[in-house]
């Protein structure tokens, strides 16, 4: 739905696959596949370009690796951090594709190693090296990205609020967020309780109306029971 009709709905692209591990990637095309006998990477290639293209198709490639204690070490976290300064930040134009290829391939705690040595040699962290070196919707998506693998619970939560934002509800944008965030929902909702100061059923409950706002109620209860 992200790419029918006029135009794409960029937004809700990357949030749907942006930030998911192997399985989830690899089950989303399939899935896709087989309900509109299409190849998800080809039609994400003839819908986007420049940074958004070259990101979601690294997404796309489930090529994240399975942590190794013995291989994601902090020697090799320094050595990757310094390779990202040096496709961004330390490079004379953007190296997108390495900059993205690093925190596709980094598995959740060896990025947040990777992470940490950034911080100890540049004094601000790979988000800020991403918001430094890109621009736009590619900054954002990049961005969300790397948070959805360092601080998930923070980042999904602060993407439903993201989707009630401004004028207008994003019903659509709202509905993928509690659906895919269902297997950690609970813990989003503490994390959305910390940044606005409301339930994720409070935000939904007020944003909505009629029989879509028990649909998404629902959702949130199946979640968590004792979400009320």
């Amino acid at each position: 739905m992200a790419t029918k009709g006029m135009g794409t709905n960029e937004k809700l692209l990357w949030s749907v696959i942006c930030g998911r591990s192997n399985e989830e990637i690899e089950l989303l095309k399939k899935v896709y596949f087989k309900k509109y006998n299409k190849d998800l990477s080809i039609l994400v290639a003839s819908e986007l370009s420049g940074v958004l293209k070259k990101l979601h198709l690294a997404c796309l490639q489930g090529m994240e690796e399975t942590y190794d204690p013995t291989y994601h070490n902090e020697s090799k976290a320094v050595e990757d951090a310094d390779e990202f300064y040096a496709a961004g930040e330390g490079k004379w134009g953007t190296g997108e594709a390495a900059l993205f290829d690093i925190i596709c391939k980094a598995p959740p705690k060896y990025l947040q190693m990777i992470d940490d040595a950034y911080v100890a040699k540049r004094n601000h962290n790979l988000e800020r090296a991403l918001e430094k070196e890109l621009s736009g919707k590619g900054k954002k998506a990049a961005i969300f990205h790397l948070n959805m693998k360092l601080n998930p619970y923070k980042t999904a939560a602060e993407h439903i609020k993201s989707t009630c934002a401004g004028i207008g509800t994003d019903e659509l944008g709202l509905s993928c967020a509690i659906l895919r965030y269902q297997h950690i929902l609970p813990r989003v909702m503490v994390e959305h309780v910390n940044i606005s100061s409301k339930t994720v059923e409070d935000r939904v409950v007020s944003e909505t109306s009629g029989y879509y706002r028990k649909l998404l109620v629902q959702m949130i209860k199946v979640a968590w029971p004792d979400a009320s």
